[in-house]
């Protein structure tokens, strides 16, 4: 194994303590939110998304190194600046977002929507930063295989599903309570 393949593995590993660390805000931020009468949307491609995330991640690794990808300077350099770039963004996202902040779609009317921070100048910064660091990450070492197919099954999961889950989420903080005289609905008839 060449030094750049092993610390690319490095920065791979690394990588993936860190969505592990993500894993354990995101449950207590869950945790919290249940608790203050959260409600959550899209169980059902929830897991598709642990899959493929989890898939990239050891697809980064292993085209490079079964695939013998070269480190090749004047790609990977810029590559790795730009994929701990998209690391700073997701750490100010989980910042401005604090207890809002989740890997699920969990909304705790009353809350509002956040609109500091990146939220001032697009409505989902997080997934321009997957988005980004889908292709920066593999081409760190040129795993331009996975950068591809992430890029399309990501795309597929994050249009398909993912935003359009969020956003009826969102949309839900803006309607009124079921059950209070301006909804005309009752507790019962509430979605589930």
């Amino acid at each position: 194994m060449t030094v750049s393949l092993l610390l690319y593995a490095v920065l791979i590993l690394l990588t993936g303590a860190e969505r592990l660390g993500e894993l354990v805000i995101s449950k207590r931020n869950a945790a919290w939110a249940f608790a203050n009468g959260g409600r959550e949307y899209g169980l059902s491609h929830f897991p598709y998304m642990v899959t493929l995330h989890t898939a990239f991640l050891v697809g980064c690794f292993a085209e490079a190194y079964f695939g013998h990808r070269p480190f090749i300077p004047w790609l990977g350099w810029p590559m790795l600046v730009i994929a701990l770039g998209c690391q700073a963004g997701r750490f100010w996202i989980i910042a401005v977002l604090g207890r809002q902040w989740n890997t699920r779609v969990i909304v705790v009317p009353g809350l509002g929507r956040i609109t500091g921070g990146p939220y001032r100048f697009v409505t989902h910064p997080n997934y321009y930063v997957v988005i980004i660091e889908g292709i920066a990450l593999p081409l760190v070492h040129t795993s331009w295989i996975t950068a591809i197919a992430f890029t399309v099954l990501n795309a597929i999961l994050l249009f398909g599903f993912r935003i359009p889950t969020e956003n009826r989420a969102l949309r839900s903080l803006d309607e009124p309570a079921p059950g209070t005289p301006a909804s005309g609905a009752t507790a019962m008839d509430s979605p589930a």
